[in-house]
């Protein structure tokens, strides 16, 4: 059969069946000539083994959880990192890292979260490659904050560090090709360590990464000039201006729906709602598909602006539980960020200034440095080999994305039409096979065709 043929048969069968991996301990001790109960003991032989060369790694404690779909067996690991790794010996923290095992010949994806660890959620990366998974929560984020929240070593210098030293480790137990990979702030956090520590994985797919030049960078501000139709745009200022001058009516709901939600707002009631309306076209094309017919127009009740207001974003974001953001420490020191386009409301706010900063620690120093992220683009451009950027084009996160100069072996591939949840299967066949086929060349590796 034609391999494109195979590869299409693959990725609707992946697809269908919820990354059903082949490399599942049935399939990899089932032998026809052993009686079932002799694979049973082989099976937990191996699994023994695998649990005690996990659980002798240095600062290693570990759980077993129940696996995902496909996976042999799974583990809830906690490594003791050094706070600071110019001093290994000093303080320390438990980092949480989620593995997910098939066969330690296999190839390991290796995900960098951004934030806190949730489910543990199958990458699709490892349906196509029938691969080991380590997810690793971010330091300062979930059950991975150190018990003194010392924000001088919250940086891209150390969290990278926290990956490669994960990555020497578990290197000694899975030998296969290593490929990492992160989505939106996990992405970046994937191009972050592969800069520093750039022969640690064979190859890196970065998911809707922006790379953000400023504290509010205006590459985002032009984005919403040109994104969507030109009815689009003007509906959706339409609606930001209804909802601003119709403040005083919405005021109470917006209140009683906090009340009821446990929400406290200390930038004031009001500003809190200025806050929602000026994200609304943020949120709205980073992660909603619309009919911006449907969207509330004069005249619609308030409950119903509201609602939709709540639809887009989230309240949550700008009560009190934001503040004091590890997330926001990052993007208002290091990483960058975006701020409101507030031309076209002005007139309707209570303030002048709405920074994002607000929500970061206060007893920090929030001073924003560049130079992370300039010598990162840097070091993309000329050495950024085995990379490939994905993104859609409606995602604002795109207009600050990598664009590459040909200089490395690299691949940006961006889908038409697309938010901030655009993944490799998200592709029409063409442009996928097109990627599939990088990623084949890049890794050596053939990704699994059934």
């Amino acid at each position: 059969m034609d391999i494109r043929k195979k590869r299409k048969r693959f990725i609707g069968a992946f697809l269908f069946a919820v990354l059903t991996i082949a490399f599942s301990q049935k399939n990899a001790f089932a032998v026809p000539s052993i009686p079932e109960r002799q694979v049973r003991d082989k099976v937990a032989s191996a699994s023994d083994d695998l649990f005690t060369r996990l659980a002798s790694l240095p600062g290693v404690k570990i759980e077993r959880i129940d696996p995902d779909s496909g996976f042999a067996e799974a583990f809830d690991i906690r490594l003791l990192q050094p706070l600071d790794h110019d001093r290994p010996t000093g303080k320390s923290f438990h980092q949480r890292i989620l593995l997910s095992h098939v066969d330690v010949t296999r190839p390991v994806v290796f995900v960098t979260e951004g934030y806190a660890l949730g489910w543990n959620a199958v990458q699709e990366l490892s349906g196509f490659l029938g691969a080991n998974q380590i997810r690793v929560e971010h330091r300062y984020f979930g059950e991975s904050r150190p018990e003194s929240m010392k924000w001088e070593y919250l940086n891209v210098w150390q969290a990278a560090a926290d990956h490669h030293r994960i990555v020497t480790l578990f290197r000694e137990i899975y030998e296969g090709t290593w490929i990492s990979t992160g989505w939106s702030k996990g992405g970046q956090t994937a191009l972050i360590f592969r800069h520093f520590y750039p022969d640690d994985v064979d190859a890196t797919v970065a998911y809707d990464a922006p790379l953000n030049f400023a504290l509010e960078d205006p590459r985002i501000d032009a984005f919403f000039e040109t994104v969507g139709t030109e009815y689009c745009r003007k509906r959706l200022i339409q609606f930001q201006r209804l909802a601003l001058e119709n403040k005083e009516r919405l005021l109470p709901l917006f209140e009683a729906y906090s009340d009821e939600r446990g929400y406290t707002y200390s930038v004031g009631l009001e500003k809190a709602l200025e806050y929602v309306v000026l994200e609304y076209p943020f949120s709205f094309w980073q992660y909603h598909h619309i009919d911006c017919c449907k969207i509330p127009d004069e005249g619609a009740p308030a409950d119903s602006i509201l609602a939709h207001l709540r639809r887009v974003v989230s309240f949550s974001s700008y009560s009190d539980r934001a503040m004091n953001s590890a997330a926001m420490f990052q993007f208002t020191t290091q990483l960058g960020y975006y701020g409101y386009v507030t031309k076209n409301v002005q007139d309707l706010l209570s303030n002048t200034e709405y920074p994002n900063s607000a929500y970061a620690p206060q007893d920090a120093d929030l001073t924003f440095d560049p130079r992370p992220m300039e010598a990162l683009n840097g070091w993309l451009q000329e050495h950024g080999h085995r990379i490939l950027y994905i993104y859609g084009e409606q995602d604002p996160w795109a207009a600050p994305g990598v664009v590459i100069t040909g200089k490395a072996d690299a691949l940006t591939m961006t889908l038409k039409g697309e938010n901030h949840y655009t993944f490799i299967t998200s592709f029409p066949d063409e442009e996928r096979e097109k990627i599939l086929t990088t990623l084949e060349r890049w890794l050596g590796t053939p990704f699994r065709i059934e």
